[in-house]
C-alpha cells in the first residue's frame, strides 16, 4: 500500500480549489476519533469532504456515493470532543480559500465564521497527513493560538513541536533538502536528497531523467490511475503497469484508499468477532466431549438393574449377609459374580441396585437433554463462525457482530443476496440473521427451501409465487448455490436437501437460523 504524500495532496486541492472556496460547511460529523466528514455546500451541489488521520491509511478526498455505502461508516450519537468543537466555531462558516505549503502535506483550509459577539473572525483548519503525525489543527489565524486538536501532542511526545489548545500553531520542522526545481546535477537518493518525493514515488520515477521529474512535481498532463491490483495508484498513468485510468484525482484517492481501508477493517472485524465466537463454540466442543464421557458411565444403569433382577429372581437359593453371589446370566448363559452388601439382606442389596439404576437412568436422560442442547448450540456457532469466514464486506459483519452481541436494531435493514433462474427468483442468506429471515419473513408455504445436508451453510429459498412444480433445473441450479455457499464448496462432492416451505419448523426459543424440516429429498452435488 502507498501512503498518501505531498503531489497527491496537492494535485487534490488544485483540482478542488474552485469548489472549496466561498464553500459553505453546513454539517460536521466524526465517525471516530480518526476521521471527520465536513459537509460542505458550493456551486449548487452538496459534497462531503473525508478526512482521515489514522496512521494505515491517512488521506482526504471527496466521498462517492458508492465508496461511502461500501465503509458503511457508523456516526456515534455522542460526538468526540472535537468534532462539538468545530460545530461550535466552524459549522455554517465559509471557506475563504485553502492552501497547500510548500512541499508539506499539510491541507489548509481557511475559514470565515462569527464569534459569540457576532464579531467576524478568521480561522484555519490545518489538516496534517504526515503518518503516525498526522493530526487535525484548528487555530485563529489573527493570532496563531490553536483552539483545538483532534489530538494534543505533549513534551513527552514532541520537544520540537507540541500541539494543544492555548498554544502557537507553528509548521513542522524544515527538513535540509533539495528543491528539485531549481537542480540542475546529477540526480540520486531522490526521497532523501529532494522536497517533495516519497519513497513510492521514487520507486515510480527511478528510470526518469530529470527534466521528466521536474515536470511531474510541477503536476503537468495528470492521468490519474491505479494498478490492476490496487498495489500502487499514481498522478501519472506511464509510471504504473496496467494501469486503471480514473476521471480525477479524487476518484483515485477515494477508490484506493476505500479499497484497503475496506480491506483492513474488514480483517479487523473478523478477527474481532472470531475471537468472541471461536472460544464458544470450543467451550461447547469441550461440554459435548464431557457428556459423552459421562454418558458412557451412565451405561452401566443397564447392569444394575440386570444384578438387581438376578437377586431378585435368586432369594430363595441366596443367603442374607453374604460378601458376593455367582448367578447365571440368562442373556448370556454365563455366570456372573455380583459384589453385596455383607450388612445387608439379598432383598436390600437387590433394592441398592435398582436404586442405582434408578439415578443413572435419570442422570442419564438430563444428560441426553443436555447433550441436545449442546449440540444445537455448538453447530449454531459453528455455522457463526462460518458466516464469519465467508462474509465479504462490513455490513455483513456489523450484522453478524450485533446477533453475537445480542444488540436489538429493529432499524438495521439487512441485504439478502438475490440470484434469477429461469424466472425464478432465489434469495440466498450470508448470516444467520438473513437466514432466519429468509425463513420467517420473506418466505411462503410453497417456496422451496434448499440446505447442505449436517454442514454448515446458507439457507436458499425459491420464490414460488405462482404455485407450480419447481423444475429440476431449477433444484439443481439452486441446489449447486447451497454447495457454494457452504463449508462444503470445496468439497468434490456434497449433499443437499431440499423441501418445500410448509414442511420447516423453528423450534420455541431456538437459535436465529436454526429449524426442523420434514418430507425432505437429498440429492448429490459435484
Amino acid at each position: 500500500m502507498i501512503t498518501f504524500d505531498y503531489l497527491t495532496l496537492k494535485a487534490f486541492a488544485e483540482e478542488n480549489k474552485d469548489f472549496f472556496e466561498n464553500a459553505r460547511i453546513q454539517k460536521i460529523q466524526s465517525p471516530s476519533r480518526k476521521d471527520l466528514i465536513l459537509y460542505l455546500r458550493a456551486l449548487g451541489e452538496t459534497k462531503k469532504l473525508y478526512i482521515n488521520i489514522d496512521p494505515q491509511f491517512f488521506h482526504a478526498c471527496f466521498f462517492t456515493k458508492e465508496n461511502e455505502t461500501k465503509l458503511n461508516l457508523e456516526i456515534p450519537k455522542q460526538p468526540t470532543m472535537f468534532c462539538m468543537l468545530l460545530r461550535k466555531y466552524i459549522e455554517n462558516g465559509k471557506i475563504a480559500k485553502i492552501n497547500v505549503p510548500e512541499y508539506e502535506r499539510i491541507l489548509e483550509i481557511f475559514i470565515e465564521a462569527f464569534n459569540e459577539m457576532g464579531d467576524k473572525i478568521y480561522l484555519c483548519l490545518a489538516v496534517e497527513l504526515m503518518g503516525k503525525y498526522s493530526n487535525i489543527v484548528l487555530y485563529n489565524t489573527d493570532t496563531n493560538i490553536i483552539i483545538g486538536c483532534c489530538h494534543n501532542v505533549g513534551e513527552e511526545k514532541s520537544r520540537e513541536r507540541e500541539m494543544a489548545g492555548l498554544l502557537p500553531y507553528i509548521y513542522p520542522p524544515k527538513q535540509f533538502k533539495t528543491d528539485i526545481l531549481n537542480y540542475n546535477g546529477k540526480i540520486s537518493n531522490l526521497n532523501q536528497n529532494f522536497y517533495g518525493i516519497s519513497k513510492a514515488f521514487e520507486n515510480q520515477i527511478k528510470i526518469c531523467t530529470l527534466s521528466e521529474i521536474q515536470d511531474f512535481i510541477r503536476l503537468k498532463n495528470l492521468s490519474p490511475a491505479i494498478s490492476e491490483d490496487f498495489s500502487e495508484y499514481t498522478l501519472f498513468s506511464k509510471l504504473i503497469k496496467n494501469p486503471v485510468l480514473k476521471n480525477s484525482v479524487n476518484d483515485m484517492i477515494n477508490d484506493y484508499f476505500t479499497y484497503h481501508q475496506l480491506k483492513i477493517l474488514t480483517n479487523n472485524l473478523k478477527q474481532n468477532l472470531f475471537s468472541i465466537a471461536y472460544p464458544k463454540y470450543k467451550k461447547q466442543t469441550g461440554t459435548l466431549e464431557k457428556i459423552e464421557k459421562q454418558l458412557k458411565k451412565e451405561e452401566k444403569a443397564k447392569t444394575y438393574r440386570l444384578y438387581g433382577d438376578l437377586l431378585m429372581a435368586n432369594l430363595h437359593a441366596l443367603k442374607d449377609f453374604s460378601k458376593n453371589a455367582t448367578l447365571l446370566d440368562w442373556n448370556t448363559n454365563e455366570n456372573i459374580e455380583i459384589q453385596l452388601d455383607e450388612t445387608k439382606t439379598v432383598k436390600d442389596n437387590a433394592n441398592r441396585y435398582y436404586k442405582l439404576y434408578n439415578k443413572s437412568k435419570h442422570s442419564s436422560e438430563k444428560l441426553t437433554e443436555l447433550k441436545e442442547k449442546t449440540l444445537s448450540e455448538k453447530e449454531y456457532l459453528e455455522q457463526i463462525l462460518f458466516t464469519i469466514e465467508q462474509a465479504d464486506n462490513l455490513e455483513i459483519l456489523k450484522e453478524i457482530k450485533s446477533e453475537i452481541k445480542e444488540e436489538k436494531n429493529i432499524e438495521q435493514k439487512s441485504i439478502i443476496l438475490e440470484d434469477n433462474f429461469k424466472n425464478y427468483k432465489i434469495l440466498i442468506g450470508r448470516n444467520n440473521k438473513q437466514n432466519d429471515l429468509i425463513v420467517s419473513k420473506l418466505s411462503d408455504k410453497d417456496d422451496m427451501w434448499l440446505h447442505t445436508k449436517d454442514c454448515a451453510g446458507s439457507h436458499v429459498l425459491i420464490k414460488n409465487p405462482e404455485r407450480k412444480n419447481i423444475e429440476d433445473e431449477v433444484i439443481l441450479y439452486c441446489a449447486k448455490l447451497a454447495k457454494k455457499y457452504s463449508k462444503a464448496k470445496l468439497s468434490p462432492k456434497a449433499g443437499v436437501i431440499y423441501t418445500y416451505r410448509k414442511n420447516l419448523k423453528k423450534p420455541p426459543a431456538a437459535n436465529l437460523g436454526y429449524v426442523t424440516y420434514k418430507n425432505e429429498t437429498e440429492i448429490l452435488v459435484d
